[in-house]
């Protein structure tokens, strides 16, 4: 339990895990903004279960390893990198810190990680390939606007991304009530309660009204939702994406995108093959944070049956529902490539932005290295399932 100064008075050097920076984030955040990263689905039952998944399975160690380093590096999408953990997309981030995808990617880039941006993000693609060095991946929401979609391959290719990641999981918008409750729009809305939540909120709201404007920095020049045009998240997907995305248009944005292609959203066996049938590069085992279709499962709990299916053919990323370093291990040891989740940063960057970001990613780095070591294991590659019971 918290002591009573820390329930009173947070700062980031108090924050020891990624539940700490949740509440740091809720004690900096308007409520409506808190919700939005915080909240899913329906009941969110999914969006619970993502991290309680893990709780139903156990490490067992070998012990007497002498070991006095470990390696946590890992080769994911082509390219090797230093954690087993990246920063999977996700939108709207300077709405979270004024610096948003910049202030995340150059975390990332600290860490030798992966970092994604959204197409729903808040900084440039352009501007992202030209300051970043470490491995950019683009998550790519199929819009019905086929001028857009093809603005967005061409523009990822000429920034010079990694990779490209279709979502497939937004056939329509999930249903997300702490957003109806709450008024959350892109841009936000001024209404007497989003202004009391502002007034409460002085440092966020000075930050985010009188620095750069707020927009979707990669659709603005395509649709004033969401840059201009006030819009909820779920009425975005209903409105501006494409309902008929299936398996052939989904093979041909990988023909016109031509290098390393994922996608992001498959939970199913059957998808999974045919997601290697088709020559995807690699999946990512993701319910997009619960806030799609609640009542689906997580993804660590898909993820034994899917590496069973597909490991031998196609890389597989478990995305979600990770808070700590002994999930990365657990879900490497189920025969995961490689982690990746979006809450466990996004609070720590609304906590206190690119110094949040790093310290959340070297506790989580920290967390992995001494798990590695206690679990008697000297590389990634040496974790199996072997080392994992379930209750």
């Amino acid at each position: 339990m918290k002591s009573r100064k820390m329930l009173t008075f947070m700062r980031l050097t108090d924050c020891h895990n990624i539940p700490d920076f949740r509440e740091l984030a809720r004690r900096r955040l308007p409520g409506p903004i808190f919700h939005y990263i915080d909240g899913a689905a329906d009941d969110e039952l999914t969006y619970r279960r993502n991290t309680a998944a893990f709780d139903d399975c156990d490490l067992v160690p070998d012990v007497l390893a002498g070991l006095e380093t470990v390696d946590l590096g890992v080769e994911v999408l082509g390219r090797r990198v230093g954690l087993p953990f990246f920063l999977s997309p996700t939108a709207l981030q300077r709405l979270f810190h004024h610096e948003g995808e910049r202030a995340v990617a150059r975390a990332a880039e600290r860490f030798n990680t992966w970092f994604g941006i959204s197409s729903l993000g808040t900084v440039s693609i352009e501007e992202i390939g030209e300051t970043i060095s470490t491995p950019k991946l683009f998550q790519f929401y199929v819009h019905k606007d086929e001028g857009l979609n093809r603005s967005m391959v061409e523009r990822c290719k000429a920034a010079g991304f990694d990779a490209l990641a279709v979502t497939v999981d937004t056939a329509v918008g999930g249903n997300r009530e702490r957003d109806l409750r709450t008024g959350f729009t892109t841009p936000i809305r001024l209404t007497p309660r989003s202004v009391y939540e502002f007034a409460r909120h002085p440092g966020w709201a000075l930050n985010h009204f009188f620095r750069e404007r707020f927009e979707l920095s990669n659709l603005k020049d395509h649709v004033p939702q969401g840059s201009k045009v006030s819009v909820t998240v779920s009425d975005y997907f209903n409105s501006m994406l494409d309902p008929t995305l299936d398996w052939a248009k989904a093979e041909r944005i990988a023909a016109d995108w031509g290098g390393t292609f994922v996608l992001k959203g498959i939970m199913s066996v059957a998808d999974a093959r045919r997601a290697a049938d088709m020559g995807a590069h690699a999946i990512m085992v993701s319910n997009h944070g619960g806030r799609q279709l609640d009542g689906s499962r997580a993804p660590f709990d898909q993820l034994p049956e899917i590496v069973d299916a597909v490991g031998d053919r196609i890389e597989v990323i478990c995305d979600g529902g990770i808070r700590r370093g002994t999930h990365v291990i657990k879900a490497l040891s189920a025969g995961a490539t490689a982690c990746s989740g979006g809450r466990a940063y996004l609070y720590a960057l609304a906590a206190a932005g690119q110094p949040g970001v790093e310290r959340a990613l070297g506790l989580l780095q920290a967390e992995i290295e001494r798990g590695m070591k206690l679990m008697g294991k000297a590389a990634v590659s040496e974790l199996s399932r072997e080392n994992l019971r379930y209750r």
